[in-house]
């Protein structure tokens, strides 16, 4: 984001009031800071659910300057009252868990695609003039058929997430396209950053390689390594929702988020590695569980994006995972 579209973005902001759901988690915590920063009220929901991410410490340089509602959003009743008189919502929660979702399909259906049927049910009924930013994942495309994988890519998921996410982003453009909700979904690929869950590796492997590395254990390589995929810092993420949310020319429309060039997962392991200063990591087979659903490579193309908006990333993997890593070292108690 440029400066001048940072500050007019920034402006834009000032005084509003912004919903962001699953707001103690990795996306929802980052986004509330720069809301916080901009000069706007700030409502974060969250379950807390343990397995999920969300988190106190995220928002501890921001606590006294916003709301606190831990509810699910679920919870029918909870979302009527919550929606009432808010400007934007920024929809990011979710079961994100790709093995989770294979494990125990009807939690990840029930989070994934009922719930946000009932987040623009309450929308409808008493907030119709609210804009709603879903994010959505690359995960609906399942294997691609080739790369980088654009908006007019088959869609194909590969695992019970993936189907659910997809349907939680029809039920975004659909409700825009009958009822006039103002939505925009923007298909997230991997993002990365402080204030992620480390807790566990079933939420992506970037975490977990932060993790191993900084602990002075082995990174594992699922395969040959060479699997290629584009990653996303978490500001550049964070500015493309903000960017969304402010614009009403993307309203009903779908777009990819990615980056260039593609990174082999054997090149972030070493790339950890020696930004860490030590570290080691070595080739294993794939669990059977994984290999069903694995994708292969996969990188996007985000030129949609860039053209209706300007936003390109701006963060490199190095800086990122420099930031990442000195993030971690610090305040890994609260993560661990």
């Amino acid at each position: 984001m440029t400066e001048r579209m940072r500050n007019e973005v920034s402006n834009y902001y000032m005084g509003r009031k912004a919903i962001v759901t699953g707001g103690m988690g990795f996306i929802g915590s980052n986004l509330a800071m720069k809301l916080v920063r901009a000069g706007a009220d700030v409502t974060l929901i969250d379950s807390m659910i343990p397995e999920y991410g969300g988190n106190l410490f995220n928002i501890e340089e921001i606590k006294d300057k916003v709301r606190l509602n831990f509810s699910d959003v679920r919870d029918q009743h909870s979302m009527n009252f919550l929606v009432r008189g808010a400007d934007s919502m920024f929809n990011l929660a979710g079961q994100v868990s790709h093995i989770d979702s294979m494990r125990d399909p009807y939690t990840d259906l029930e989070i994934n695609a009922r719930s946000q049927l009932s987040i623009l049910e309450s929308c409808r009924r008493y907030n119709p003039g609210i804009k709603v930013v879903f994010a959505s994942t690359r995960q609906i495309y399942g294997k691609p058929e080739y790369l980088p994988v654009d908006e007019k890519h088959p869609l194909r998921p590969a695992d019970v997430n993936g189907i659910n996410k997809l349907a939680g982003e029809w039920y975004h453009t659909l409700y825009h396209r009958v009822y006039g909700i103002k939505t925009v979904c923007l298909r997230l690929t991997n993002t990365y950053g402080p204030r992620q869950l480390m807790k566990h590796n079933r939420q992506g492997f970037i975490g977990w390689f932060v993790r191993r590395v900084i602990e002075g254990k082995e990174i594992e390589l699922f395969g040959d390594g060479k699997q290629r995929r584009d990653l996303n810092y978490i500001d550049d993420v964070t500015d493309a929702l903000l960017i969304s949310g402010r614009d009403d020319s993307l309203n009903g429309k779908i777009f990819n988020l990615g980056n260039s060039p593609p990174i082999s997962l054997e090149e972030i392991a070493k790339l950890l590695i020696r930004l860490n200063g030590s570290g080691s990591c070595r080739l294993v087979p794939f669990p059977e569980e994984k290999k069903k659903i694995d994708i292969g490579d996969y990188y996007s193309s985000y030129d949609k994006f860039k053209d209706a908006t300007g936003w390109e990333p701006r963060v490199t993997y190095e800086d990122g995972f420099r930031r990442m890593l000195s993030y971690y070292g610090k305040n890994r108690r609260h993560y661990w």
